[in-house]
């Protein structure tokens, strides 16, 4: 016999009997619901609810869920493309330096350095006055050096924030390398007996 002695009435399931405040309360505790619906106790449904894999973690399956394994892969790759980055623009400044240790030395000495150069090219001609060219050529040296540290700082700068730096080293070598080229060469082209020598040279070549 029920609580309120009525035998004939069927027991609710779904709280249509229930008073409103019964039925809020239910509403906010859904595991006693589900209980009273699956015949377990409260405590078995919340705990079957906890060990329930949640959609989106780690280890549940699913449509556009990403393993764990492809997680970690992009990571590895990225890692390996910095590390390779970081050989490659430590290898082109490297060879920088030792081409601007190298050269400045050289030029400084503009005199020889003129006379080779003339000499690699076939042109049989000397600098009227060689002194003239020793300010060009410590401007030149200057702007390899320069260049050099301002490409070396930048290059840096752009690994330690994890960028692609090689393109840095490359281009800062190119382009400063161009200018100290064009900086030493100005005393040959404004000598004039130089400047004959070039255009017999390369009349001649052109006849023959």
């Amino acid at each position: 016999m029920s609580a309120d002695g009525d035998l004939s009435r069927p027991r609710p399931q779904y709280g249509e009997y229930a008073t409103p405040e019964e039925q809020r309360a239910r509403i906010r505790q859904p595991d006693v619901t589900a209980a009273l619906d699956t015949g377990q106790s409260p405590d078995e449904v919340a705990s079957a609810s906890a060990h329930r894999p949640a959609a989106g973690k780690p280890g549940s399956s699913g449509p556009g869920v990403r393993s764990e394994d492809g997680a970690a892969a992009a990571p590895a790759r990225a890692t390996r493309g910095r590390s390779i980055d970081r050989i490659v623009t430590i290898a082109l400044l490297a060879y920088g330096f030792v081409t601007m240790i190298g050269a400045i030395p050289a030029f400084i000495d503009y005199g020889t350095y003129a006379s080779n150069l003339l000499e690699t090219m076939g042109v049989d001609a000397e600098l009227s006055d060689p002194a003239a060219g020793r300010p060009w050529a410590i401007a030149a040296s200057l702007v390899l050096a320069f260049g050099w540290m301002v490409t070396a700082a930048l290059a840096a700068w752009s690994m330690r924030r994890g960028r692609l730096s090689w393109w840095i080293a490359l281009t800062g070598g190119v382009v400063f390398t161009f200018i100290s080229g064009l900086l030493i060469v100005v005393p040959l082209l404004s000598d004039p007996e130089v400047l004959r020598a070039m255009q017999s040279f390369t009349i001649g070549g052109l006849g023959g």
